[in-house]
């Protein structure tokens, strides 16, 4: 055998070395994924569910839109809170009454509401006398008469005459002011007072009250303590309004005046108020 038979080909020897010298081969990513910087270095430990939940909710990723939802959540709910706390304080004054208290201001709500179901049965009669009466010319100038009577009293302009009670309040340290008595006024109103005197000066619907130094000025008129009020009405409607917690009497004692209340079954109301002619207004039958 010859040294020719034991020579390598030619093309066989450049093609084995230029494969050790190429570097491994690495598979390509499938099309549409992607490898984080992190991924490409080392894989890690795969992440449990429990962990996945955690690393996508911690740290919080705040976006603008949840945070103006977060700032009307909490002004809704603030809002909400405040309603309902005074509501609370509202009531409190109730639920701090004793029981006969709470079954006096009953009484007087029941009161009200009768007298306002007597007045509607009193205007259905008046109307149904109108429609039956033979002579309804002369029942109408009856019932205007007695109409006039009526807005006479209520006016201020004739005396009137009837049950009610007396009111005296003795204010020695003179710290009753005019607001306190307007209070007064008021209650004996929404309790059915239909006429009203305060120390000689008749108290009508425009009356005013204003204060002056130590004492008070009725539509003007300056007077003195003590202030004695004479009211007719329901004494049984009267006395308990000016009595309920919180009332009339409750927060003139609190300025340590004295109060007196006295039922009567006839009360005279003999201040007069001069009538007004209306500058503008005038009667649409004529």
């Amino acid at each position: 055998m010859s040294n020719e038979d034991h020579r390598p080909e030619p093309s066989q020897a450049p093609e084995h070395r230029l494969r050790r010298e190429l570097p491994q081969e690495v598979p390509a990513p499938a099309p549409g994924t992607t490898r984080t910087p992190d991924e490409e270095q080392e894989p890690g430990p795969a992440l449990s569910g429990r962990g996945r939940l955690a690393k996508a909710l911690w740290p919080p990723r705040v976006t603008r839109a949840q945070l103006i939802v977060a700032l009307l959540l909490f002004g809704l709910g603030f809002g909400l809170a405040v309603q309902v706390a005074s509501n609370s304080d509202g009531g409190s004054a109730l639920r701090g009454a004793r029981q006969e208290d709470l079954v006096r201001i009953l009484d007087e709500l029941d009161d009200r509401t009768q007298r306002l179901q007597d007045e509607k049965q009193g205007l259905e009669h008046q109307r149904s006398e109108l429609e039956n009466s033979s002579d309804r010319a002369e029942e109408a100038r009856r019932q205007t008469d007695e109409k006039e009577r009526q807005l006479g009293i209520l006016a201020g302009t004739v005396a009137a005459q009837g049950p009610g009670i007396t009111m005296t309040i003795e204010d020695t340290k003179g710290t009753v002011q005019a607001d306190m008595l307007l209070d007064a006024v008021q209650e004996l109103r929404a309790a059915g007072a239909e006429a009203i005197q305060v120390n000689g000066v008749r108290v009508v619907a425009d009356t005013y009250l204003s204060d002056s130094g130590k004492s008070v000025s009725v539509d003007g008129n300056k007077i003195t303590q003590p202030y004695r009020f004479k009211v007719i009405g329901k004494p049984q409607d009267l006395e308990p309004a000016l009595n309920i917690p919180g009332g009339v009497v409750q927060t003139l004692e609190k300025e340590q005046a004295t109060v007196t209340v006295e039922r009567s079954a006839k009360i005279v109301v003999d201040a007069l108020r001069a009538a007004k002619q209306p500058d503008y207004a005038r009667s649409s039958s004529q």
